[in-house]
């Protein structure tokens, strides 16, 4: 789907017009144009792209191909951005949505192959306003940075809340073993899923900020800063759950560790225990022809008494050494 939006002044002046009308005004110096392609097929980007545009093929070839990391690339007459947008739900899980944005003088143009809150959020503010809008592309493209940076607070807010019920799991009497490595498992990949498109996501953002390309004016610096400043918020939250993290992946490996020992405590007690009764049942158990105690008629007795009083000896020493 190809939906267009033309400002002037900074206010919304037409929408989503046919594709002639999009040559016509691309050649308006005087409009912005902001072209937002929304889920399209080939026969719409390559007209948009290729056609309208012009853009370079190896800009375009990064469009549409996925990329697995935010960059920015300089192009002389416009900047080719790569962004990911992120979603948490609880069926889905971790969830991420590449944006690209194709910045120019007068043009911006955002693709992207599922719907985006951020770019839906910019399209309600671009129609339902009535005052200006945007005066130029680099405010445009802010304020989709803007709401998709926002939306990363929500989803960082969902994996805390995962990471939270895995603490109080972990710290439970009852633990599922197999069930909480596989919690931890899974929460540690979403955490270091949203780390690795934060850090070269900020990266790009500042490289924006500091006012390197001719595109964006200086008037606009500043925002981006604002922007560079809540990315940098957010990686150092995202930090600290992760190292949250891997503190209750220490607690529960000392947590095993100790049930691990305890049981193994219990059979060696056990062990020692009944060894006094092995003993004295392995040395009159043997065969010799010459065991004074078998002939006397007390021996059963005696032999008896010495288990008894041997194993509950072997008791009093366990407890006081604190084995039981």
């Amino acid at each position: 789907m190809i939906r267009s939006f033309i400002f002037s002044d900074g206010k919304l002046v037409g929408q989503d017009l046919e594709r002639e009308a999009l040559r016509l005004v691309r050649g308006d110096k005087g409009l912005l144009l902001w072209v937002d392609l929304d889920k399209p097929t080939d026969e719409e980007w390559k007209f948009v792209l290729e056609s309208v545009f012009q853009f370079h093929p190896l800009a375009i070839e990064d469009c549409v191909a996925p990329s697995s990391l935010p960059k920015v690339e300089d192009y002389e007459d416009y900047l080719f951005i790569v962004t990911h947008a992120v979603d948490f739900t609880r069926t889905d899980k971790f969830a991420t949505t590449e944006l690209d944005l194709f910045l120019g003088k007068d043009y911006l143009v955002s693709f992207h192959t599922a719907p985006l809150k951020s770019v839906q959020s910019a399209v309600d503010r671009a129609t339902k306003s009535t005052g200006v809008v945007a005066r130029g592309p680099d405010r445009l493209a802010h304020t989709l940075l803007d709401f998709l940076i926002d939306n990363y607070t929500p989803t960082l807010d969902e994996l805390r809340e995962e990471l939270e019920e895995l603490e109080e799991h972990v710290l439970s009497e009852a633990t599922a073993r197999r069930g909480v490595i596989g919690e931890i498992v899974h929460v540690r990949r979403d955490f270091s899923k949203m780390r690795t498109i934060i850090r070269p996501q900020r990266d790009v953002i500042d490289r924006l900020a500091r006012g390197d390309s001719k595109l964006i004016r200086p008037v606009m610096l500043p925002y981006f800063r604002d922007l560079r400043d809540n990315l940098a918020r957010i990686e150092d939250t995202a930090i600290g759950y992760h190292d949250r993290l891997l503190l209750a992946f220490d607690i529960f490996l000392n947590k095993a560790q100790f049930e691990a020992n305890e049981g193994i405590k219990f059979l060696t007690a056990l062990t020692a225990v009944t060894l006094p009764a092995v003993l004295v049942g392995g040395w009159y158990g043997m065969n010799f022809e010459h065991m004074p105690e078998l002939k006397s008629p007390h021996g059963y007795l005696y032999a008896c008494m010495l288990t008894l009083v041997s194993t509950i000896a072997m008791v009093f020493y366990l407890k006081k050494k604190k084995w039981f």
